[in-house]
């Protein structure tokens, strides 16, 4: 199954998603070989893996995974993020959908490794279909006896860990780690302030691992392959595949997995087949809608992994890639995302709570007709007095994209303001009083 090293997650194998099937196409020997080697043996092939989380933050697995304390004098928990809720952002369900028993198997690879007690699968609420997917190869795995009691006599180890899938309630917050917990417990999710992290007081207070549904599919693969093997596909500095869903003015959207580092433009062009039309392209979301565009006269060379993205201001984020062809309203496609932001907004940090809402305030007025010259340096001002201000990184996700599209587009947010706004009174007082225009400014 992994010797395509291309293909290292949706394999070209019909009905993979049946226990039967991917047993039968080497599903879950790569547990079995990590039941040979030590807990730490198996955290440093995924270290050397070079395996880089696959939620957004990149952050490298091995190295998280060696947070977990050892030792067994508290549970320890997995929760594995599936609430992809960012617009742009559809991978995770493939694996749901097409290959659950390998997302399985790299829980219960993880799980030795850190010696986890319980996993917790988050799937956002909208996701009725891969809900039932999911839990349909959970009952199958459990009847086969590869989780829970059973797994001591069908794979002649003392290890065993319980498997378990949590519905959210389709909050965008609950993709966060610590929202994630706090929904998990049962309350409102909210994020927690960090330190303590997740790895010290987690779930229930017990130490907690979170990583994203796709980082934890890819570990079967670098079990079986090795982690040096790993290592050498794609990028150097973020090695391995990544699922990239594309959508937008394109001819072929879908998911597609490829090696790190492979071109922008080859995605769009090869992969996908052009942009509809034959139209020009006029901006690029590389990463979901919280990472910042790129412009479509700068995509060429650009190749998709966090090093290189990082080079022109953006990030791989979830690799949710959205293209935007030469008829795309900016101004507008900017609302749109900054609606969302400040909806999804817990509210518990001002400057998410207020600032998400003054830039879509200010962005409807520009819209309007009514914004100025100044109101675009004042959007810049809000995303940044909003950034690296917050509990969590939703206050990040709602500045980046605001702040990116009017620094990068500038010229299309000025066909729309004026130099100067005309006071408007609200009554004839205000209108008649000797200060009237110092509320031109505040209108």
């Amino acid at each position: 199954m992994f010797e395509n090293t291309t293909k290292l997650l949706l394999h070209d194998i019909e009905n993979l998603h049946e226990i039967d099937v991917y047993i039968k196409n080497g599903g879950y020997e790569a547990f079995k070989k990590a039941l040979k080697m030590t807990p730490d043996e198996v955290i440093n092939e995924v270290k050397t893996s070079g395996l880089r989380g696959r939620g957004g933050a990149c952050f490298p697995t091995g190295l998280k995974w060696t947070f977990m304390p050892k030792g067994k004098e508290k549970p320890k928990f997995l929760a594995v993020n599936g609430d992809e809720s960012e617009p742009g952002s559809f991978k995770d369900r493939q694996i749901f959908e097409f290959n659950p028993h390998q997302l399985i198997e790299g829980i219960l690879i993880s799980g030795y490794a850190m010696g986890i007690d319980a996993a917790y699968i988050y799937i956002r609420g909208e996701y009725h279909k891969w809900i039932r997917l999911m839990q349909k190869a959970l009952d199958d795995a459990y009847e086969s006896g590869f989780i829970g009691k059973r797994m001591k006599e069908v794979f002649g180890t003392d290890y065993s860990i319980e498997i378990y899938i949590h519905k959210g309630a389709g909050a965008y917050i609950c993709g966060e780690e610590t929202s994630l917990m706090t929904s998990i417990e049962g309350d409102r999710g909210y994020p927690r302030f960090k330190p303590p992290f997740p790895a010290q007081r987690g779930l229930w207070n017990m130490p907690t691992t979170v990583n994203n549904v796709e980082t934890i599919a890819t570990v079967p693969a670098i079990i079986a392959i090795g982690g040096e093997n790993y290592a050498k596909i794609g990028a150097q500095k973020h090695p391995g595949t990544l699922l990239f869903g594309v959508s937008g003015h394109i001819n072929k959207p879908g998911v597609y997995e490829l090696p790190t580092g492979t071109l922008l433009t080859d995605i769009i062009y090869n992969h996908c087949e052009g942009v509809l039309g034959n139209k020009k392209i006029k901006a690029v979301i590389p990463g979901g809608s919280s990472m910042p565009p790129l412009r479509g006269d700068e995509i060429d060379g650009v190749k998709m992994d966090e090093e290189s993205l990082k080079e022109y201001g953006t990030h791989i984020g979830t690799g949710g890639i959205i293209v935007m062809n030469e008829d795309t309203d900016i101004v507008k496609v900017t609302l749109r995302i900054a609606h969302f932001y400040h909806h999804e907004s817990c509210g518990q940090c001002t400057p998410c709570r207020e600032g998400c809402g003054w830039m879509e305030k200010i962005l409807k007025r520009i819209v309007a007709g009514e914004g100025t010259i100044k109101d675009l340096d004042l959007l810049v001002s809000v995303a940044n007095n909003i950034e690296g201000n917050t509990i969590c990184a939703l206050g990040d996700a709602a500045a980046w994209p605001v702040r990116g599209f009017v620094t990068r587009f500038r010229e299309d947010f000025e066909k729309y303001v004026t130099q100067s706004r005309v006071f408007k009174a609200p009554n004839i007082v205000h209108g008649r009083r000797n200060t009237a225009d110092t509320l031109i400014e505040a209108v």
